[in-house]
């Protein structure tokens, strides 16, 4: 009898152990995913939401650069001399147009709200408020984003700018990712894409031929590194100009965006072989010299598409109705590929082939990977370079495709575009 009793206690040990080893997975896997995917659709996950004392202290250190009661980015207070230009710049062609249009896409981005709208309010403030125009897109946040971006109309409009905030139930990570992205993209560039109904009930936003768009992605950024990437697209002439995107996959630093950019070779940023490692992440540009060149001295080069997580881009193209955002033509068998680097290739179709990086600015995607960044690559700063481009007016014959890292071919860089055979 002894031995049944320990065999029982034996057992029901091992039964609880079980169960909790099992809550422990479920746990990780819905903290892993905010998400719980069911054949209907998606469920969002219910999570309280921000107290106001708490939502306010967030609108307070967006608004406020010398706030310090939430952890962010440091920024330089560096000289901004070089950009005071941008202030009157387009001032001769409509001094009441939209000079400067700010678009963001958000998703679970609480933490970096601090510092990546406190960048972009600051930059406002530098530019004119009256100027500018931010238009925000969330969807499905759950953790106190929408709250924020709520409160964040009454101080703005205070500050004499325009602000527009959409909530949307759009989910990239179901089927048709790209297509999906694709709309949320055009979603925040609503307000100057040329409306649908022919006969409009509302006026179209007034801009000028040298209106910039500043699109950026959810990263620790500065109001240096949005200014240089206007500064060079205005400097250089440029269609659009990128930012370097960074993420710390081990502990040394790799470059993030390499599925969607591709260097005037037609090659990506550097070579991922079939298995998909990124042993080679180190050695970029390892087959084009001159882009390795400029690159290590920090000086802007020409690429034929890239994103790299910031941009600043020439909204003429954008407004005529030239160009949006798409997903991959699947019915011609398009390669599947990002919507910058098909917005980028549309770019290049119409004869706005003038993209380049601008490698002084490096950004990552949170507060604490961001500030090693900077000590590592230096902030922008410490690179501020005026050096113009001879730039190519024909990109290259072929561009690798890449739909995912098994399969890789070089395809021509114009296939399945209109008039294409």
């Amino acid at each position: 009898m002894p031995s049944l009793a320990l065999d029982a206690r034996r057992n029901a040990r091992i039964i609880i152990l079980a169960a909790l080893i099992s809550l422990a997975v479920v746990t990780l896997a819905l903290n892993r995913d905010r998400f719980v995917r069911a054949s209907s659709g998606v469920i969002q996950l219910v999570s309280p939401k921000l107290s106001r004392k708490l939502r306010d202290t967030y609108v307070h250190s967006i608004m406020d650069p010398s706030a310090t009661d939430l952890p962010r980015l440091e920024c330089p207070q560096s000289d901004l001399t070089r950009y005071e230009y941008l202030k009157e710049y387009g001032k001769e062609i409509d001094p009441g147009a939209i000079q400067y249009y700010f678009a963001i896409d958000l998703r679970q981005t609480l933490p970096l709200l601090p510092r990546l709208l406190g960048s972009v309010v600051e930059v406002i403030r530098f530019l004119g408020p009256e100027r500018c125009y931010l238009s925000i897109v969330e969807g499905n946040s759950d953790d106190g984003t929408p709250e924020v971006l709520d409160a964040l109309q009454r101080p703005l409009m205070d500050l004499n700018t325009t602000y527009t905030v959409s909530h949307v139930s759009t989910d990239p990570s179901e089927i048709d990712r790209i297509h999906r992205l694709a709309l949320l993209r055009n979603d925040a560039l609503s307000a100057l894409l040329p409306p649908a109904d022919p006969n409009p009930s509302s006026k179209p936003l007034p801009t000028t031929p040298t209106t910039t768009i500043i699109f950026l992605n959810d990263v620790a950024i500065c109001p240096e590194d949005i200014l240089e990437l206007v500064h060079q697209r205005i400097a250089l002439n440029a269609t659009m100009t990128c930012a370097m995107d960074w993420t710390y996959a081990g502990e040394n630093p790799t470059f993030y965006d390499v599925w969607v950019a591709r260097t005037l070779a037609g090659d990506s940023f550097f070579e991922i072989p079939s298995d998909g490692n990124w042993n080679s992440a180190w050695n970029l540009f390892w087959n084009d010299t001159d882009t390795l060149s400029r690159y290590t001295q920090r000086k802007p080069f020409q690429v034929f598409s890239c994103w790299n997580g910031a941009v600043a881009i020439a909204a003429e193209p954008i407004v005529k109705g030239e160009i949006k955002f798409r997903g991959p033509n699947e019915e011609l068998e398009e390669c599947f590929q990002g919507e910058p680097q098909l917005f980028c290739k549309d770019l290049w179709w119409k004869g706005y082939g003038k993209i380049a990086v601008v490698p002084a600015v490096n950004l990552e995607y949170s507060d604490e990977k961001a500030e090693r960044i900077k000590k590592l690559k230096g902030y922008t700063s410490q690179w501020r370079v005026d050096e113009g481009i001879e730039w190519r007016t024909e990109p290259p014959e072929k561009v690798k495709c890449m739909p995912n890292w098994e399969h890789q071919s070089w395809q021509a860089w114009n296939e399945s575009l209109p008039g294409v055979g």
